[in-house]
């Protein structure tokens, strides 16, 4: 149970936080993960995605993931994509008015901006749309002129939608273009930019679908810690925790087996499926469950006898966590069972379908991350007025009713800024802040764009500053303070200093294919919408080719 600060006065006009609704669906070609369907477009096209707590942006597959042409692509490629959004089939699309680029392409191509550090340059067709959160009489909210990015590549073959409050800027800093998180709270459909979230999985209680809610959390779904992680101050790194041990333990607890050398700090990231950890651990991990690494393929395929052994020992995996600014104070684990990594590679990943492990060796230290096979047994409560976010253990209790939580804005969100944990009471730490500037090389991307701006203002953008949806959200120092369910919650405020971006690290690693299928591009078509995509090995390519989306940070 979490208990409320009761020195803090309660605001009962602040709207309520919103729940959406998982699809249902299981779905990935990296493994079966539960699923949020989208409305895109008037009228609406139907999609499912999954949840980005990385992005800030919504992205949906265009028909040009699905070509019928290709005798390789299967029937159903629109169903195992999710659905497909055609953006000439919604009469409320908008394209982004940038002018055409030098490959010959026209408006609205951009890099997708999300898993460079993994060397993905994959490109989407920007414009604006309707967007509505849930399937249709769910009640969830609806949106007009919302960024959307129709995709084609094989490296997200789902959708996404980001959870991020990071505005996007096409052109400059100058003019950002506000997330749906940051356009909820604009316009009080929420009471803050927050929210929590975990996957779900397949292997507890029958199938137990991913839970999201956007301005609170769900305490039915979590147990509580008293651990509050402060934001990185590489703002698009900003759910960053130090992982201090890994471990591996027998099903009767008997045996323990270390599997981390060394403390590092991961990035948390549902974008993506995998966990990458250092090559090192995972050769302790290659040791503890005799999984082997295929270096073609660049993960751990497991065969059908591995499968039966690794099942029927059904060891766990433990991660311990502390917060990644200290690395001292209050320790959390999060156990996933073998379960939690039973997954499998489908079309287009590999020929037949084939069971893997999703572990992967990082080639540097920007690529730790703890992606979404780690969020199946982990609840994230992300906070961004006070810029720290907290990691929860999932509680299993089997048809336990939803406890909605609503998380106000701080009282003063000016206030001194190093992030504490909050007391052992059982009190949810509560995750913070607005995110800031972005890294050094989007930066130098974010010159070549600007320098070709075009003289034109896109229709949409005016027509959304004209009646205040489309400008960027700004921060109420005089909010209201956090609200847990009703009742006050006291969390760190806002360090009012400016932030800082970062540069990703030099290196870029891309993925060798499996049998000419692992990691494949697939590029969108050289139309008059398609853009191509950006060259890997050449950041500087944007110059002569295909522009890049830019980011900002909300302002202090």
């Amino acid at each position: 149970m979490i208990v409320a600060n009761p020195i803090e006065a309660r605001d009962t006009s602040a709207p309520k936080p919103i729940v959406i609704p998982a699809s249902q669906n299981f779905e990935g070609s990296d493994g079966a993960f539960s699923t949020f369907t989208l409305q895109i477009g008037t009228p609406a096209q139907v999609v499912n995605v999954f949840i980005s707590t990385a992005g800030y942006q919504t992205w949906a597959v265009a028909p040009q993931g699905c070509n019928a042409s290709d005798p390789t692509v299967p029937a159903n490629c629109d169903q195992l994509r999710g659905g497909i959004f055609n953006p000439n089939q919604s009469s409320t699309w908008n394209a982004n008015s940038l002018p055409q680029t030098s490959s010959g392409n026209k408006t609205g191509g951009f890099t997708l901006g999300l898993e460079q550090n993994f060397g993905y340059q994959d490109v989407g067709l920007y414009g604006f749309d309707t967007v509505a959160l849930g399937w249709q009489g769910s009640g969830g909210p609806s949106l007009d002129g919302q960024i959307v990015a129709s995709i084609a590549t094989n490296n997200f073959f789902l959708g996404t939608f980001g959870l991020s409050p990071r505005p996007t800027n096409f052109s400059g800093f100058t003019d950002p273009t506000p997330s749906y998180l940051s356009s909820l709270k604009s316009q009080n459909m929420i009471p803050s930019l927050s929210w929590g979230y975990t996957a779900g999985n397949q292997y507890r209680h029958n199938k137990i679908l991913g839970s999201l809610t956007l301005g609170g959390y769900d305490t039915s779904r979590f147990i509580p810690n008293n651990l509050t992680i402060g934001f990185n101050e590489q703002d698009i790194r900003d759910l960053t925790v130090n992982i201090n041990a890994i471990s591996m333990a027998s099903a009767d607890g008997s045996q323990r087996s270390d599997l981390l050398p060394h403390s590092i700090a991961a990035f948390v990231d549902s974008t993506i499926p995998w966990i990458y950890l250092p090559v090192e651990a995972c050769k302790k991990f290659e040791e503890a469950f005799g999984i082997t690494w295929n270096e073609r393929m660049q993960g751990y395929p497991v065969n059908d006898s591995l499968h039966e052994k690794l099942t029927t020992q059904n060891a766990s995996v433990i991660f311990r966590l502390s917060n990644s600014t200290s690395g001292s104070g209050p320790l959390v684990d999060i156990t996933l069972p073998y379960a939690a990594f039973d997954l499998t590679m489908e079309y287009p990943l590999v020929r037949n379908t084939t069971r893997y492990f999703p572990l992967a060796r990082a080639a540097n230290e920007s690529q730790y991350t703890l992606g979404r096979t780690f969020l199946q047994e982990a609840y994230v409560i992300a906070d961004y007025e006070r810029r720290n976010f907290s990691i929860f253990q999932c509680s299993w209790v089997e048809n336990a009713q939803q406890d909605i939580k609503s998380i106000l804005m701080p009282v003063n969100a000016t206030d001194s800024g190093a992030s504490t944990p909050l007391s052992p009471s059982g009190k949810a730490g509560i995750a913070v802040g607005t995110v800031a500037a972005v890294s050094a090389v989007i930066s130098v991307l974010y010159f070549f764009v600007f320098r070709r701006r075009s003289k034109k203002k896109r229709t949409q953008k005016d027509k959304d500053k004209s009646d205040g949806s489309g400008s960027s959200t700004e921060l109420d120092v005089n909010g209201s303070p956090a609200e847990i369910g009703g009742e006050r919650h006291l969390g760190t405020e806002i360090d009012g200093k400016p932030h800082r971006g970062h540069e990703l690290d030099g290196q870029r690693y891309l993925a060798p294919e499996l049998d000419g299928k692992m990691h494949p591009r697939s590029e969108m078509e050289a139309s008059d919408k398609f853009p191509v995509e950006l060259a890997t090995k050449d950041v500087a390519a944007t110059e002569a080719g295909t522009e890049v989306v830019s980011e900002t940070g909300l302002p202090a």
